[in-house]
């Protein structure tokens, strides 16, 4: 039941609606490479077409060849049963190449073959991006022109199909779903490339061992990407929540639920952050002052926003934003006035516990006939402890036991009043504070943002490092990752990831289309080596196996951040998955 239901969802997942397709066509073009091509790297090739593999941890450049030692002929991976796996075709040319396909003709061995949608290719595109400051975080406002800019190896569309430019390297994106029922052995891959009149094959392998990684709904790895429900009605202009919106939406979070992710992100208020992003969010609550001074809340479009996602398989937990967003300012309707308005109230005033306290006793009430409260949490995000502190008399005074959750610093007098706690990775919890969490089985995870030159996910960023996040969660401890965007697009999304505010990427993990990344997949491929790690140690605990569970250990001490000032992350992560394969 449990293979069923993840086929689907991931078939789901990778299929493009005919909507997405009309609307983000795949000949759309990638912006010019601001950076000269490097004519020697084409010299060694002549003008016949290339084709080699390369790796997953590499962004090729589009306008230079591969280096020879950067190529190998074939491919060998591992994998486990119901794990996702991935590799790199390279296709290079000096000479242009007018139709150029790439189709996978077969995974199998003996006795099983993979289906047709296991195994998909589609061509790696090419978004701009910039680089970090030169105090090495990606924070602060900046102007392109200020900031080298370069073309990178990103987005991944659902086809691998085209016209090949001269002097132009295309990557091909390999994704290969392993069937939770496939014996284990060895499977034999070819993969056919045809350029105008040459067609060749090649050759592939993958090695599926005969444990099993369990479905994406199963895994307790707690994911936690921000969705933002009105970038996707900006891009498709289609009005929010409508049922466009919703049929817009339903791709893109297929893909999140896919992923493993945990947390519904909802709105209490509109712009909890000051109009930060390229779409302001909007309220999924309407809040009403009366005539005579009362208050109503209507939460249609939160309730329908909740249902939808959890129907999608997105259902653990609902975060609400926020008590207190970044300007301080409170918007309702003002039926007195006829019309929207709002206050400035800071936490600790007379009048911010006057606009909220009716709310949230209102709020409780709501979530308790819904359903939906002990999955419920009021979150906030980086604000300043004192602030927190008062919001938190307010909630406890509406409801004592409300859950809370927290993307931010670590702050001691909250350690046990905030349920789902998140810290930047540069901290720490205490070990005993640590300890006594995850002994309450409180979700206890860290978080990167733009503060962070390394490890993080922006699209100048090696794709290894979003690997590093699941690997850095099992060594430390922590039950999860948190990225504040999933799809916060900026203006064009699929040429330009380059934003005013933070270094390129930060803001979405995932293109229109719906496409994925690099960055995404390597995200995903890091949370299934957590839930890998996780799965042979409740192996080894119950078989008092204690050799292997120190060398499970020591695997895992080599995942420090600061080791990566001087390590490549690829390099750390790959020598971890042999030492972890071979347990």
């Amino acid at each position: 039941m449990v293979n069923k239901f993840f086929g689907v969802l991931l078939l789901l997942a990778l299929q493009q609606n005919a909507w997405a397709q009309n609307r983000f066509a795949p000949d759309y073009k990638d912006l010019p490479d601001p950076r000269p091509v490097n004519e020697a790297s084409w010299q060694p090739y002549g003008n016949a077409l290339q084709v080699a593999f390369g790796n997953t941890d590499t962004r090729y450049e589009k306008r230079n060849a591969p280096a020879a030692g950067d190529v190998t002929a074939t491919w060998t991976g591992n994998a486990w049963k119901g794990e996702r796996v991935q590799t790199q075709l390279l296709i290079w040319s000096a000479a242009p190449v007018a139709h150029l396909s790439v189709k996978i003709l077969s995974l199998k061995n003996q006795s099983y073959n993979f289906p047709a949608n296991a195994v998909k290719a589609g061509f790696v595109r090419y978004v701009m991006t910039d680089e970090l400051n030169k105090d090495g975080s990606g924070c602060g406002y900046r102007k392109p022109e200020n900031f080298d800019s370069s073309l990178v190896a990103d987005g991944i569309d659902a086809i691998a199909s085209g016209a090949l430019a001269a002097k132009t390297t295309q990557p091909v994106w390999i994704t290969i779903q392993v069937p939770e029922n496939t014996p284990a052995g060895t499977y034999e891959g070819i993969v056919e490339v045809n350029g105008d009149k040459s067609t060749t094959r090649h050759n592939f392998q993958l090695k599926v061992s005969s444990r099993t990684l369990a479905a994406p709904d199963k895994w307790k790895f707690h994911l936690d990407l921000w969705q933002s429900p009105d970038a996707v009605a900006r891009m498709y202009n289609v009005k929010p929540w409508s049922k466009e919106h919703f049929e817009a939406m339903r791709p893109y979070m297929k893909m999140l639920a896919a992923a493993g992710q945990k947390v519904i992100t909802a709105t209490l208020i509109y712009d909890p952050w000051n109009a930060q992003t390229e779409d302001i969010y909007s309220t999924m609550i309407k809040w009403t002052k009366k005539k005579n001074g009362s208050w109503t809340y209507d939460y249609g479009i939160f309730d329908q926003w909740v249902t939808y996602m959890m129907g999608l398989g997105i259902k653990d937990e609902i975060n609400c934003y926020s008590m207190i967003p970044w300007n301080l300012k409170f918007h309702y309707y003002d039926e007195s006035a006829a019309k929207d308005t709002f206050i400035i109230a800071k936490p600790g005033t007379p009048e911010y516990t006057a606009h909220w306290l009716p709310m949230l006793k209102d709020f409780v009430k709501h979530l308790k006939a819904k359903g939906w409260y002990n999955i419920t949490t009021i979150a906030m995000d980086e604000r300043p402890s004192k602030d927190m502190q008062e919001a938190l008399k307010v909630i406890r005074t509406a409801d004592k036991d409300f859950k809370l959750s927290l993307a931010g610093s670590y702050h001691a007098p909250l350690a046990y009043e905030i349920w789902d706690y998140c810290i930047a990775s540069g901290e720490q919890f205490p070990a005993d504070v640590m300890k006594e969490r995850l002994k309450k089985g409180w979700p206890t995870t860290f978080y990167t943002c733009c503060t962070e030159g390394f490890p993080n996910t922006f699209t100048f960023s090696p794709p290894a490092e979003a690997t590093f996040m699941g690997w850095y969660a099992a060594a430390k401890g922590y039950t999860g990752y948190l990225r504040w965007a999933f799809n916060s697009w900026v203006k064009n999304p699929l040429t330009d990831s380059r934003f005013r505010s933070w270094a390129a990427g930060d803001t979405y993990f995932i293109y229109p289309g719906p496409r994925t990344s690099i960055r995404f997949e390597k995200l995903v491929e890091g949370v299934q080596d957590f839930e890998k790690i996780r799965t042979l140690k409740a192996e080894f605990e119950k078989n008092h196996d204690n050799a292997k569970l120190n060398q499970l250990e020591e695997i895992l001490q080599s995942f420090e951040i600061n080791t990566l000032k001087t390590t490549p992350a690829a390099n750390i992560v790959n020598a971890a998955k042999a030492k972890l394969n071979a347990l």
